[in-house]
């Protein structure tokens, strides 16, 4: 941040387009040709006029100090967030050449925008604290959640039954009954406000179209949503713990109860998944005191891009506190105690094998987990055949890349950045493989998105 004299990278800026068209248009506007009177504040806003195609230039101004992430303003009538005029400014204030000099003050319209801004949060802080205050009835609450417990043990059942069915006449039948059949099973799911379990029965849907040896993957499903659906019906015998993480799981919304822990989080990456209803937007962050790696979620809804936004290489000074279950490493942001700043500090890594064990033992308190986050030290990446995978550089042992990595750009960002030399990697390591996130080259060197 400007308080500390040290500005982005343009990846960092890049990071927060809500998506490809966005992070290209952005792009051509990094530069100093369709600006006039940019300027930037000590107090960490950003603020300048875009010539567009209209006589009169957009108005843009972004709010890099705002400890909820960076917020934006433009009179250019897209609904994207940030836009391509917000995104263009930020790259030219990146590059610090001085097109965007430090000004002081901004001008009336942005100053404007920011007071209102402030006053809003201010409200919203007050509302928060008088809506904390006025205690529920406490009764009604127990009632509610009386009655949705009801509704989804009926819905377990029946899934129940369906899964039954599907061993009783064979797999090959879910081949012929299609993508329907689970479809119809997922909206009976959300009928008994189970949304946990209507997604992995989606997720059944699509494994028989998913290629050779679908039958095996699709038991697999079958056995963990069985599971599920066993551990909901019998959460009185399990642990407190355990049980936390059934009702997270079958979709049930806690609260993040934890104690506050403060520390100078890392942010390692940021990355979202888009279906035509929600984005979601997962945050990885990692305490360099506590050595504690945590997940922030943040959601939009109807296309647009969640609130939250903290580009992979920025640090801040805040409180998380956890969510329940175990092994669960959901957190939620609390207070910040400055806004967050580019930084060079790195995370302690692992071996290939120790990954491999701490997936393991992850799954002991959390069988349901696709992945989980670890950083591996010293891995090349080498082709195996078809694939690809992470080569321990002083073991001979390697971890296997996902599908989806495989097929994303990153993956030749982290072959350029290796060169045949030994990496530092952040990512998500599960059964079907690792999912690289975040690069390092040994020694100094910026981090490498490859999200």
């Amino acid at each position: 941040m400007t308080q500390q004299g040290v500005r982005w990278t343009a990846d960092q800026v890049l990071a927060l387009a809500p998506d490809a068209a966005s992070r290209k248009a952005g792009s051509k506007l990094g530069a100093a040709g369709p600006w006039s009177e940019a300027g930037s504040s000590d107090e960490g806003t950003v603020w300048g006029l875009c010539k567009g195609s209209g006589s009169r230039p957009y108005q843009t101004v972004v709010d890099i100090a705002d400890t909820a992430g960076p917020a934006y303003k433009c009179s250019c009538p897209s609904r994207k967030f940030p836009c391509k005029h917000a995104l263009g400014l930020l790259l030219l204030w990146a590059g610090g050449d001085g097109a965007v000099p430090s000004s002081g003050r901004a001008p009336d319209w942005a100053e404007e925008w920011l007071a209102g801004r402030r006053k809003r949060t201010e409200e919203k802080r007050a509302a928060g604290a008088s809506g904390a205050q006025a205690a529920a009835d406490p009764e009604a609450a127990r009632r509610r959640a009386e009655r949705r417990a009801e509704r989804i043990s009926a819905g377990a059942g029946e899934l129940e039954q369906r899964l039954t069915d599907l061993l009783r006449t064979g797999l090959a039948s879910a081949e012929q009954g299609g993508y329907a059949l689970w479809e119809e099973t997922a909206a009976r799911m959300v009928d008994a406000q189970a949304p946990g379990l209507a997604a992995r029965a989606r997720e059944l849907g699509a494994i028989p179209a998913s290629g050779p040896g679908w039958p095996v993957r699709l038991l697999e499903e079958c056995a963990l949503l069985h599971l599920l659906d066993q551990a909901w019906l019998r959460r009185e015998r399990l642990p407190a713990d355990l049980a936390a993480t059934v009702r997270s799981r079958i979709g049930l919304s806690g609260t993040a109860d934890g104690p506050p822990l403060r520390d100078h989080w890392l942010v390692l990456a940021q990355y979202d998944t888009v279906d035509p209803k929600l984005t979601t937007r997962r945050i990885w962050l990692h305490g360099t005191e506590s050595d504690r790696t945590s997940l922030l979620l943040s959601y939009g809804a109807g296309g647009r891009a969640p609130e939250l936004a903290l580009p992979m290489g920025l640090a801040l000074d805040a409180e998380i506190s956890a969510f329940p279950g175990a092994g669960q490493l959901r957190a939620a942001l609390g207070e910040q105690f400055a806004a967050p700043s580019p930084t060079t500090a790195r995370p302690s890594g692992v071996s290939t094998a120790q990954a491999a064990a701490r997936y393991g033992e992850a799954l002991r308190h959390d069988p349901w987990l696709d992945a989980v986050p670890v950083t591996l030290d010293r891995v090349v990446p080498t082709p195996d055949g078809d694939s690809w995978q992470l080569a321990d550089a002083d073991a001979d042992l390697a971890l296997p890349l996902t599908p989806s990595a495989r097929s994303r750009p990153g993956l030749w960002r982290l072959v350029a950045l290796s060169g045949g030399a030994p990496v530092k990697v952040f990512g998500e390591l599960g059964h079907r493989g690792f999912t690289p996130l975040t690069a390092w080259p040994e020694g100094a060197g910026e981090a490498m998105s490859l999200c």
